[in-house]
């Protein structure tokens, strides 16, 4: 009691300020929650007389959601810790009608003891709902940029691809055949450009399906010196800083490798009359504040950094640099999808990617990427062998394909009915799965994810898996639009594998993953 009686004396001798404010809910709440004193302001946001909430516990504001995650305990228990507390968040008045509000808290102590809590609300709504339609309407002018210039690159490609191909059928029909493979060549380099941009373009929606796997920033960029210096050219030096401490992370390898290639090619023209690009790793240790400013977790995270001392960029710039298809290079030089791919990529592997540059000072981009502290599995997949070379005893075995797209179904079983094996085929998921559910001797299945007909491909395997526990399962899929399938998120035997690809590229993984189904039975069997 002695230090509610405090707080009270404290509350009393401040009333007439506190009831002079009516914009802000000020109140005093003591050690356990229980509010002791209540303002006009309170009264007027929250909706409560004084004689309603004295003596009430404070978390009544709070919605249930917030109230079984511990909100209000975590509030007092970081007053009480650091001094004061800071959030916002939607409250509750007496309406049950809900309010956006801010929310400080400051410990009270008198001789050195706490006695209780000041607690000051702001009612933010209209500025909130100011900010989400602003943030509405910039969304939609991203995603309107994004469709534009999405367009415009397709098109450009299709046309290659489709005229390449009306090329080689006028050449068919007129019997000159000497000269197809340049119109092959044509429409073979626009369809790998066209699976670039998609790639990049899944990686900005942090939608692409990422391998991870411990990798050590620093092997990784001493192994690609000799590129780099290729890309960068002999009038830029480039320099690497590569701390020993800086410890590992967990990611795809290659989606690292191929952002700092891209920073580094960004950074070489930004000095078209030389400079000096760094390279440096390090590590760095982000708290709780300076986590949630980049939208990350706190704790240890690698960081790399690739500066340059090139021509900067105005803030007009600088402030547009991550938004898909916004470059400053001329027309036909440049996507404007390298850096929004840069920033998919770190922010879908739990990191966050910074960028600092002033007009005239050069450029910094600065990678966070989670430290990986417990070792990991550094197992991949052998390199395939070539298909020739494929053993008798793989050849005659029946797979299952389950693809929506008729095309898909039609060149998949193409190629591997020329490799040797049986291919069974069905639309959806349901299809699918009755042929698992039956007699049929299935040796691989290959589905892809996003399926109609109620399943998805995951599911599909997953009740596959009940009859037929060590079936191999290769996931094909040109959107990774469920988490289930993340490579951490696999079980043993399932691969996944990101659409387009070539015909070598899935004789190859499916000769690999036929290869890997006989070693472990035969170790089974032993």
């Amino acid at each position: 009691m002695e230090t509610t009686d405090d707080l009270v004396r404290i509350a009393n001798q401040h009333e007439m300020l506190i009831q002079a404010v009516v914009d802000y809910a000020i109140f005093m709440i003591d050690p356990e929650g229980r509010v002791v004193n209540w303002n006009t302001g309170a009264e007027r946001i929250k909706g409560y007389g004084a004689s309603e909430i004295i003596g009430q516990h404070f978390s009544r504001f709070y919605l249930q959601e917030d109230i079984e995650a511990g909100l209000p305990g975590i509030a007092l228990a970081t007053a009480r810790l650091k001094g004061r507390y800071e959030a916002e968040g939607w409250r509750k008045r007496k309406d049950e009608s809900l309010f956006w509000a801010s929310v400080v808290v400051d410990a009270i102590y008198h001789h050195g003891n706490l006695v209780g809590f000041a607690k000051v609300t702001r009612d933010l709504t209209e500025r909130h709902e100011a900010q989400q339609q602003l943030f509405q309407l910039q969304k939609m002018e991203a995603v309107g940029q994004l469709s534009g210039g999405l367009a415009h690159d397709f098109n450009n490609l299709l046309a290659a691809i489709s005229v390449s191909l009306e090329l080689m059928k006028k050449r068919i029909e007129q019997g000159r055949t000497m000269d197809l493979h340049r119109y092959i060549a044509t429409a073979e380099g626009a369809a790998s450009r066209a699976a670039a941009l998609t790639q990049r373009l899944l990686a900005f929606s942090r939608r692409q399906t990422l391998v991870p796997k411990r990798t050590d920033p620093n092997q990784l960029i001493a192994g690609m010196a000799d590129l780099l210096r290729g890309a960068v050219g002999q009038e830029i030096a480039l320099k690497t800083v590569l701390a020993p401490d800086c410890g590992s992370t967990l990611c795809d390898s290659n989606q690292l490798e191929s952002a700092i290639l891209n920073l580094c090619i960004n950074a070489r023209d930004a000095m078209p009359h030389g400079g000096q690009i760094t390279i440096e790793t390090t590590h760095a240790m982000l708290d709780e504040h300076a986590a949630q400013v980049r939208d990350v977790q706190p704790g240890p995270f690698v960081v790399i950094r690739v500066g340059d001392t090139g021509v900067g960029m105005p803030p007009g710039v600088l402030e547009r640099a991550f938004e898909p298809f916004f470059t400053t290079k001329p027309i036909g030089q440049g996507t404007g999808l390298g850096l929004a791919m840069i920033y998919g990529f770190t922010k879908q592997s739990g990191g966050h990617a910074d960028l600092e540059s002033q007009a005239g000072a050069g450029t910094e981009v600065l990678l966070y990427l989670p430290q990986l502290l417990a070792v990991a599995d550094d197992a991949e997949v052998s390199p395939a062998r070539p298909t020739e070379a494929m053993p008798m005893e793989h050849r005659h075995k029946t797979f299952l394909l389950v693809d929506d797209e008729p095309t898909v179904r039609l060149l998949v079983t193409e190629v591997l009915v020329e490799l040797g094996y049986d291919v069974i085929q069905a639309a959806d998921g349901p299809s699918g799965l009755k042929v698992l559910q039956s007699d049929t001797g299935i040796d691989l299945l290959i589905t892809d994810v996003g399926l109609p007909g109620g399943m998805n491909g995951r599911q599909v395997a997953d009740a596959a898996r009940l009859s037929r526990p060590e079936l191999p399962v290769l996931f094909i899929t040109g959107y990774a639009e469920t988490c289930a399938i993340r490579s951490d998120h696999l079980e043993p035997g399932m691969h996944v594998m990101a659409k387009p690809f070539t015909m070598g590229a899935i004789s190859s993984r499916v000769l690999t993953i036929i290869a890997e189904a006989e070693g472990q039975r035969t170790l089974s069997a032993g």
